[in-house]
């Protein structure tokens, strides 16, 4: 048996994969990473411009896509729709075997809108009814416009990915969210059952830029502050997450079918060569928990990887850890909002890449037609 089998065995923690290319799905990767125990696939639109611009497995599809008469933008999509419809093809055994628990695949709105519920709302809605399928998670990023967005895609009775989390007044209201959402969906007849939802809180960025800020005020590393945060946050986020899964409010829910939304633990690379490079996954192990994983520290994990739960160790020391830091003028509701506007950037500066290259690739084609 993995350690990423084991995971899932002994400690109910869930492995996906945080990748997905056209070449995976072609050539049985993705398939043989499967058997080896991962139980979803994740990806954002950098995971998704990567794999186009840095593949040939796209160009049929691009030629036909252009040649009909589709925008560079719009091709785009439907590159991404046609590889997430195939790897939940790939996954739907796992859904199925698993009881509705596991064996999804995210694809997430256009970054573009993250600060527009409405538009949000719109895209969501329109990538569930594209593709259609039960294993289907749409990413909503967690800002301040996102959360509305979140509980009104859930009142409809959608899967729904939470993405971009990274402090824990904003995972409160994820949490509010998607409770909400599941009592307008209930209180209209709605079967909470089919609805599934993980709230993806980052890790690894947290401690890059905690650690930044710790040495710019020149705090001791010694101290015993830098790479804490990252895992102290989580493991107070874990200890929310149980607390409001439970009680009167979440015993309605569950009663009638309702799913708790599972934690999922994003960004698990570690950043720094100063840490453990298995860190952010030996540290978060917990039931009904997700952690996603790059190839590399899958790599890394099954060689020297630690199967133990972990999540709620140190519960006290993670309150330490918040408090000192807040004495020392960290506000990691600050660091949040900063990692949270950099991670929209980026993701609408990929697309924003990936389409360039796909214009480009397809100006190149309209004049090999003319000349052919």
């Amino acid at each position: 048996m993995t350690k990423l089998q084991r995971l899932h065995a002994e400690q109910d923690q869930s492995p996906w994969l945080d990748n997905l290319t056209r070449g995976y799905l072609r050539d049985g990767t993705l398939s043989r990473m499967v058997e080896r125990g991962i139980r979803g696939v994740t990806a954002n639109p950098t995971i998704i411009a990567k794999a186009i611009q840095g593949s040939e497995d796209y160009e049929e599809q691009l030629d036909s896509l252009i040649s009909s008469g589709h925008s560079a933008e719009e091709a785009y999509w439907e590159l991404a729709i046609a590889d997430v419809t195939d790897a939940l093809k790939i996954l739907r055994p796992v859904f199925d075997a698993s009881a509705m628990s596991d064996g999804f695949v995210s694809i997430e709105v256009a970054p573009a809108l993250a600060r527009n519920t409405a538009a949000t709302i719109e895209g969501a809605r329109m990538l569930h009814e594209r593709i259609d399928r039960p294993n289907l998670m749409v990413k909503i990023p967690a800002t301040a416009e996102g959360i509305p967005a979140i509980e009104s895609m859930v009142a409809e009775g959608r899967n729904i990915n939470v993405t971009l989390i990274f402090s824990l007044a904003r995972y409160a209201q994820v949490i509010e969210a998607y409770l909400s959402g599941l009592e307008s969906f209930t209180a209209t007849g709605g079967d909470p059952y089919g609805v599934h939802s993980v709230a993806s809180f980052f890790v690894g960025r947290v401690d890059a830029e905690v650690d930044k800020r710790l040495e710019a005020l020149g705090v001791d590393r010694g101290d015993n502050l830098s790479g804490w945060a990252a895992v102290s946050q989580a493991r107070l986020a874990y200890r929310m997450f149980t607390e409001a899964f439970s009680g009167q409010r979440w015993d309605r829910l569950s009663v009638l079918g309702a799913h708790p939304q599972k934690l999922l633990w994003a960004s698990t690379s570690t950043k720094s060569p100063a840490y453990p490079d298995t860190l952010y996954v030996d540290e978060l192990i917990g039931p009904e928990t997700v952690t996603t994983l790059q190839e590399a520290t899958i790599e890394r994990f099954e060689d020297h990887g630690k199967v133990a739960r972990t999540i709620d160790l140190g519960v006290d020391e993670a309150v330490e850890v918040v408090d000192r830091l807040a004495e020392v003028d960290i506000d990691l509701n600050d660091v949040a909002l900063l990692l949270e506007s950099r991670g929209v950037a980026a993701f609408e500066r990929s697309i924003q890449e990936a389409v360039e290259v796909l214009g480009a690739k397809a100006r190149r084609w309209s004049r090999s037609a003319v000349l052919t």
